[in-house]
């Protein structure tokens, strides 16, 4: 029996607003994966030790207050100092077109705008955890 895909849903930085983080993180348990949902204000060392600690699969995301540019890479190198570097990445929010290169460039695999809808992210994690479709992620 495969172990269950894991996904890690966090707030990086002193955004207050979550609903987008909640939406998505019921989206993803909805479709069979196991999420866990680090709350709002998280710092990147506090993520990347969550991700450990959890052994998860991917890591996701969520800026509205602007400071992904700094928040997100920094995410990345907290999981890869972790030894948690083969992790994917992928974030959403308030994240203007031309800053989604230089966060590709910095190891966010994919960002996903605001409105996306939520059975894309289920694609796009089922595709890149090699989860086959109609095969339960938690399987």
């Amino acid at each position: 029996m495969a172990t269950p895909k894991r996904i890690l849903v966090a707030k990086p930085g002193l955004d207050g607003h979550d609903r987008g983080a909640k939406v998505v993180a019921r989206a993803l348990r909805d479709a069979g994966f196991e999420v866990i949902y680090t709350g709002l204000r998280q710092t990147p060392a506090q993520i990347a030790q969550a991700a450990v600690q959890e052994d998860v699969d991917a890591v996701g995301l969520s800026s509205l207050s602007g400071a992904h540019r700094e928040l997100f890479p920094a995410v990345v190198a907290a999981l890869r100092g972790a030894g948690a570097g083969d992790v994917l990445v992928f974030g959403g929010g308030v994240i203007p077109q031309e800053d989604v290169s230089l966060l590709r460039e910095q190891g966010v695999e994919r960002v996903f705008p605001p409105g996306t809808d939520t059975r894309d992210i289920v694609r796009f994690l089922r595709e890149r955890l090699g989860v086959e479709e109609g095969q339960d992620p938690s399987r």
